[in-house]
């Protein structure tokens, strides 16, 4: 028995031995080789790829194809498993690599018909584009050919443990078009906050709803602080005049069904309603030690393993008309060229505009045909196949109207609930339409070959206006010391509606009729003040006279980033790393007055509050006082909505939220305080009370009865999923990928813009994707982080290489000059074509 036992012993440490020499070696096998030299076909000339400590390529190359060929290979080398499941996104066929779940989401995406319409805007491209494309996918396709599926990437060993083998397909132009639409929908304006005011609606009247989305603070700064349309022309110069505003809503209608639909996508992209937004800003060289301007950016996107952003220098040996890229910045991957960065000349940000892009329709529809003006029109019906891993295929008919597909056909339940405002709607069933310009046949991506090869303020806007969507606010800088701001997109204008509510299909006056002119649309160039600052606020005051959006940022992070830049005359790149990492609490700061006035009782309730007293306000990871303030908020939103709201309109706690509560504090008495649950009436004194014993009992509870032990990086933590097999629900997968949590200072709302949703818990949900500030008097000097690292492969060293310095507000040196990268060089790769 003992030989026996020995013998089994033995054998299972041999298969250990033989798992975890299996494991490495399938971990290992997908790493790219940096060094050395590979003959590819497709190339007219060698292309040099250099790489740093941090695994960040710089590419040479004679030619743009060689170029954009190079930039496909190198995207292939890291994230061909992110590009593949970002083009099985767009075409809605996730569920041919992950089964019956994903099938509702390839269902939205269908209905939708993304793929349907990046094919028609490839097909739109001038011959040069669609040549770079082409070139483009050549160099994801020849990185391809010179591997097995398992030496792609990991994640393709581990689902062929469920569903077998599985070769993916030769990329193609189409598939790089496509996915702008999904980071379109990303940041998508105000269909949420549509749906959420219609669903609102089924406890509140339109009064007390009006109170949930408050008007943009007066003290608050827009964008553009004057200027207005003259002659066909935005002009700087002020203009008396007022908004001429279309009626409001005629029509809502409360469809809870239409909602879970519309979420089914951004659920799996990791997307919530608190903190997708951004913060860039300019200054000129009256504000920097330097003479010349400063341009920071930070994007607030869901948090993700590897992380959204994709660094990469492009570089053309020699710059002329034929090859007139010589840039560097944040790429996305399946996408050429640099999104956001700087060139030899300019330098250029985004934030989200908020523009109110997309409308939901009511539709009268009976069999299949839907009214219109009084007429019957059929639907336009289309049939879909969706392939299923593991499953029987599921066919789906898609049905549309003038204004665009039904999503209420996603789910059966879809059902009218409610009317409101004094044109009513008559009571029944109807469907839900959605009309969106990310629809429309309009092709974004020839602004970032523009944009990326601009050398001046005119090109600038010349690339800006071929940038439909997403509606984005874009600033600038150039090496001669100018700023400005520019406002593209396709920005509809309504007959009648505001966009705010679901309009009535039946009623061709609510459709859109236009779209805003690009020469009307907001610009600044070398502003009095010298500074720009863009932080998802409003962009310009209601002398415009069109309708951007109702759904902006309340202005709270840009106020805070203007107090901070006007508090120096000399301002470095230093000053503006610390800037993006500042994480002071605009409402703490009106809140914790009233907080400080309770009369507490016990000195066991009375230890959190006095963490207040002499507290900056700053939500460092350490923080204990941020901890118990947060919480405090928590149970004041809590205290204060919940009884009034259905559940999945609970307050997020964001920026929104700071200016409802805003609103409230100088309101002891107002019914929003009074908890409806409770015999008693309660004011906003009561409430604040019961708040601050319940976030002490809550810390107590979570962390340590002794507040010396509270921190806020300890509630506030940040885990980084990777977006497919990071939430598969097996554990042992899960810890392959994903990385987390670790602790995170700053908070939603604040410009350190870790948000978090108070309704779920204090876990980060989106952040700062990346950092930059740009130094136009030395490039060289510019700084650049990003969440994670270059790399998409788990376990490789460039994975997780630069997430301990973003999670501590530091950032990489971004070298630009030749001289400077050469010496910075770490590896050297040479792709030569066959033809030698």
């Amino acid at each position: 028995m003992r030989r026996f036992a020995l013998v089994v012993s033995v054998t299972v440490i041999v298969a250990l031995i033989g798992a975890v020499v299996f494991a490495y070696a399938s971990v290992r096998r997908s790493f790219p080789d940096v060094s050395g030299s590979v003959t590819v076909s497709g190339l007219s000339g060698d292309v040099t790829i250099t790489r740093d400590d941090f695994g960040i390529p710089q590419i040479y190359a004679d030619t743009a194809e060689d170029l954009f060929f190079a930039q496909g290979y190198v995207h292939a080398q890291d994230r061909f498993f992110e590009m593949d499941f970002r083009r099985h996104v767009t075409s809605g066929r996730l569920a041919e690599l992950f089964g019956e779940s994903a099938v509702d989401t390839d269902k939205f995406v269908r209905t939708l018909g993304w793929r349907r319409v990046a094919e028609r805007e490839y097909a739109n491209l001038d011959g040069k584009t669609q040549r770079l494309l082409k070139s483009y996918a050549a160099g994801v396709n020849g990185y391809m050919e010179s591997r097995s599926t398992s030496q792609l990437s990991l994640e393709y060993a581990i689902l062929g443990l469920q569903w077998g083998s599985y070769q993916p397909e030769r990329w193609s132009p189409v598939d790089s078009v496509a996915w702008i639409k999904a980071m379109a929908w990303d940041l998508n304006s105000n269909m949420d906050d549509e749906i959420d005011r219609v669903l609102a609606t089924e406890k509140l009247d339109d009064e007390k709803v009006a109170e949930l989305y408050p008007p943009y603070p007066p003290d608050h700064h827009t964008i553009v602080g004057q200027g207005t349309v003259s002659d066909g022309s935005f002009t700087q110069t002020p203009v008396s005049g007022t908004r001429n505003r279309p009626a409001v809503r005629q029509a809502a209608q409360s469809l809870s069904s239409a909602q879970d639909a519309a979420e089914a996508l951004p659920k799996l992209l990791g997307l919530g309603k608190e903190g997708i937004g951004s913060n860039s800003w300019v200054v000129d060289g009256r504000h920097t030690a330097s003479g010349k301007p400063l341009l920071a950016n930070d994007p607030h996107l869901a948090a993700s393993m590897p992380g959204v952003w994709y660094q990469v220098g492009l570089h053309c040996r020699t710059v002329n008309e034929e090859c007139p890229y010589d840039v560097s910045g944040f790429s996305f991957s399946g996408l050429p060229g640099v999104v956001i960065g700087h060139n030899r000349d300019i330098a250029w940000g985004f934030t989200t505009l908020y523009a109110d892009v997309s409308d939901l329709y009511l539709e009268k529809v009976d069999g299949d045909s839907y009214e219109l003006d009084g007429q019957r029109k059929p639907l336009t019906l289309r049939e879909e196949t969706i392939k299923v891993a593991g499953g029987d295929d599921e066919v789906i008919t898609v049905r549309s109207t003038d204004h665009g597909p039904i999503i209420s056909d996603l789910d059966a339940d879809a059902h009218a609930v409610g009317r409101r405002d004094t044109h009513q709607v008559p009571e029944g069933r109807y469907e839900v339409s959605l009309r969106w310009a990310g629809l429309d046949p309009e092709p974004t991506i020839k602004a970032v070959f523009a944009l990326n090869s601009a050398r001046n303020w005119n090109e600038f806007r010349s690339a800006a206006k071929l940038f439909n969507v997403p509606s984005q606010n874009l600033v600038y800088a150039d090496t001669k010391g100018n700023i400005g701001y520019q406002a593209p997109g396709s920005i509809p204008i309504r007959g009648k509606g505001d966009g705010r509510w679901p309009a009535p299909g039946w009623d061709s006056a609510y459709d859109w009729k236009k779209k805003i002119p690009f020469d009307e649309l907001p610009r600044a160039y070398n502003p009095g003040s010298g500074m720009i600052v863009t932080a998802n606020n409003k962009v310009i005051g209601d002398q415009y006279p069109y309708i951007l959006g109702a759904d902006h940022a309340a202005g709270y992070r840009s106020e805070r980033i203007r107090e901070l830049l006007s508090k120096h005359k000399d301002l470095t790149v230093g000053d503006m790393t610390r800037i993006q990492f500042d994480a002071h609490n605009p409402i703490a700061a009106e809140l914790v007055p009233y907080l400080l006035d309770i009369d507490m009782g016990s000195e066991f309730y009375r230890q959190g509050q006095e963490l207040l007293r002499d507290w900056d306000f700053q939500q460092t990871a350490d923080s204990a006082a941020a901890a118990y303030f947060n919480a405090v908020w928590t149970n004041v939103l809590a205290r204060t909505f919940h009884d009034d709201l259905p559940e999945d309109q609970w307050p997020g706690g964001g920026e929104r939220w700071f200016n409802v509560m805003r609103t409230l504090l100088d309101k002891p008495s107002s019914p929003w305080w009074n908890n409806r649950t409770t015999a008693q009436v309660e004011t906003r004194d009561e409430i604040l009370m019961q708040a601050m014993r319940d976030a002490r009992n809550d810390l107590t509870s979570k962390i340590s009865r002794d507040p010396d032990e509270w921190s806020w990086g300890r509630l506030h933590t940040l885990t980084l999923r990777n977006e497919t097999l990071g939430t598969s629900g097996i554990s042992v997968v899960e810890r392959i990928f994903n990385r987390g949590p670790y602790p995170v200072s700053g908070g939603g709302g604040l410009v350190n813009a870790t948000s978090w949703d108070a309704a779920q818990g204090y876990e980060a949900t989106s952040v700062p994707s990346m950092r930059m500030v740009v130094d136009l008097a030395d490039l060289d000097r510019s700084r650049w982080i990003q969440l994670t690292g270059n790399s998409g492969h788990a376990f490789e060293a460039h994975y997780l290489d630069q997430f301990e310095l973003w999670q501590h507000g530091k950032t990489l040196p971004w070298l630009f000059s030749a001289e400077r990268l050469k010496r910075d060089a770490e590896h050297k790769l040479t792709l030569s074509s066959h033809r030698r």
